[in-house]
């Protein structure tokens, strides 16, 4: 491999310490990634509990993850860690295979990341259709929103099923349930958290929202449920590293959750990506960060956390409170540390209605509804994916969400694309009008400016001649009533043949030499002409008979007349 292959794999923060690190920007780095940390604590232990696991494997994942990824990544700002979009696949994995399970697809999924940045897929994940991406955020949010429910109106419900509609009649049952001063605390933490942004930006709302709390619990000595009354204590230090347990039949398990860990780390973490370089201007190494993301989701697992991506409102906040380097992330990580070694008492106070709080708020932010509402203008198709990928998403799967999704994309773009491709006899169009458009008079190679002789039928082919379309080409073609002498195919709107289209050609030359007609190609680009020749359409028809321009194909037809 070149020396070139290997330049875009280099961490950022080498690339940023290469070019000076002065005090000040130690002091911004410190400064950016304690506020980080603030907004990382309270989010991975919510994050945590809402996806079926205890609060300290949170913790371990900002930890680790938010370490791994800061150091090795290729974002400059990129904060790493657990992820909201993260939720609804994690719950789903820990209900049918347990932790243990978790951790291996977690494992999985971060060998297929360092994969997909070795293959230099990083630009590939961005062509993901935005109405598969916006369908199962969108779900995932709806999904987050409805689990908080529980905790937020305090109800009490000890197992709330995980099946969407199931959930939503097991809260109509138990409305009686609600407890007002619970409920309270809820709202109050969500107007904390929506309104504190105009008091001061220093602090932020979800902090300043868990010290009410704590504050509240402390003071009035309310009967609301905490995190040490569900979960005891929280560990104040890191566990040792252990490897799972696993088998071949615990990896087949596991293997479909471990790729849609993968894809969905890898779109969150270029698309948090994506969003640090507009609003910074910087640029980001895609194939460096999937790397890091994989080593990260390696390494999680091992110190029993959860999987780890790049988060966008904990980026945003690391790049508006003055970040400088990857450092930031670095900083962040060890602060959260920190606070697990030296707050764990004050933690376990916090109550279980502010964390569902705050997660409602990031369920809202993550829905973007004004984006759902510019979507709704789009063509129908796109409309139709969205609503198949989000309903998908909520009521039976993130995987069958994504995959059929992409599968209903994949085909309406194949649609498209058949609209798009056309056969026409170029001589009938010819015979319809006298007139010349305005186009074609300062276009020299129209066929309107074309002598075409007696014998020469004339037709074109406009589009990707791939295999939604071969065999629509091949039928009409070959079911021409009187064959003439030569026969001419205009390619020069055709940017791409596939193998079926190719296959199609070979079938339509045979058809036309078989009835003693020659076969001119006119108008074929280089690479399309390329192809053709691997194919051995030359040793078919001839390579003089694949030209390059309508000129060149009408005065090799001449010589056959």
């Amino acid at each position: 491999m070149s020396i070139a292959y290997f330049k875009e794999f280099k961490p950022k923060l080498f690339t940023v310490l290469k070019k000076g690190y002065t005090t000040k920007n130690l002091s911004s780095d410190l400064i950016s990634g304690l506020i980080v940390a603030i907004v990382a604590l309270p989010l991975s232990m919510a994050f945590a509990i809402a996806s079926g696991a205890s609060p300290e494997k949170g913790l371990y994942t900002a930890i680790i993850g938010g370490f791994l990824i800061s150091l090795l990544g290729g974002s400059r700002y990129q904060i790493g860690g657990p992820a909201g979009a993260f939720i609804v696949i994690v719950y789903g994995i820990i209900y049918k295979h347990g932790y243990d399970g978790l951790m291996l697809a977690t494992i999985i999924a971060g060998l297929i990341l360092i994969l997909m940045g070795l293959l230099k897929l990083g630009s590939v994940i961005k062509f993901i259709p935005y109405p598969v991406t916006k369908g199962f955020s969108a779900g995932i949010a709806m999904i987050i929103f409805i689990t908080q429910l529980n905790d937020f109106f305090g109800m009490g419900i000890k197992k709330v099923p995980s099946e969407f509609f199931e959930k939503i009649m097991t809260y109509f049952e138990h409305i009686s349930d609600i407890n007002l001063t619970t409920t309270l605390i809820g709202v109050l933490s969500i107007l904390i958290i929506i309104y504190s942004k105009k008091i001061t930006t220093k602090i932020p709302g979800p902090f300043i929202a868990v010290i009410f709390g704590v504050a509240i619990m402390y003071i009035l000595k309310l009967p609301i449920e905490t995190i040490q009354d569900r979960f005891g204590s929280i560990p104040n230090s890191l566990p040792h590293p252990q490897l799972p347990p696993f088998s071949l039949a615990k990896i087949k398990a596991v293997i479909t959750d471990a790729v849609t860990i993968a894809i969905l780390g890898a779109i969150e973490s270029l698309l948090s990506a994506v969003v640090a370089d507009g609003m910074t201007g910087s640029k980001h190494r895609s194939n460096m960060e999937l790397i890091a993301q994989g080593i990260a989701n390696i390494a999680s697992p091992l110190f029993t956390g959860l999987p780890a991506t790049g988060t966008i409102a904990r980026t945003a906040t690391n790049i508006k409170n003055g970040a400088f380097s990857p450092l930031s992330g670095i900083f962040h990580a060890l602060w959260v540390l920190l606070f697990m070694l030296l707050l764990s008492p004050i933690i376990i106070k916090i109550p279980f209605a502010t964390l569902a709080a705050i997660l409602i708020v990031v369920a809202y932010n993550m829905s973007e509804l004004d984006h759902i509402k510019d979507l709704f203008k789009a063509p129908k198709s796109d409309i139709s994916v969205f609503l198949t990928t989000f309903l998908l998403t909520v009521i039976i799967d993130l995987n069958v969400a994504i995959q059929v999704g992409m599968l209903l994309a994949v085909l309406l773009f194949m649609r498209r694309m058949i609209s798009m491709t056309e056969i026409k006899d170029l001589k009938i169009e010819l015979d319809k009008s006298e007139e010349k458009d305005e186009e074609d008079i300062f276009d020299p190679d129209a066929t309107y400016n074309k002598i075409i002789p007696n014998g020469v039928d004339l037709y074109e082919l406009s589009g990707p001649f791939f295999f939604g379309v071969a065999d629509k080409v091949k039928n009409t073609l070959t079911s021409i009533e009187n064959t003439p002498k030569v026969f001419i195919l205009r390619m020069r709107n055709v940017p791409m043949v596939d193998a079926t289209g190719m296959h199609a050609l070979i079938e339509i030359c045979e058809y036309f030499m078989k009835r003693k007609t020659k076969v001119v190609l006119s108008g074929v680009n280089p690479y399309v002409k390329s192809l053709l020749l691997k194919a051995g359409v030359d040793q078919l028809i001839g390579e003089e008979n694949i030209t390059d321009h309508i000129d060149k194909a009408l005065e090799v037809a001449k010589k056959y007349l």
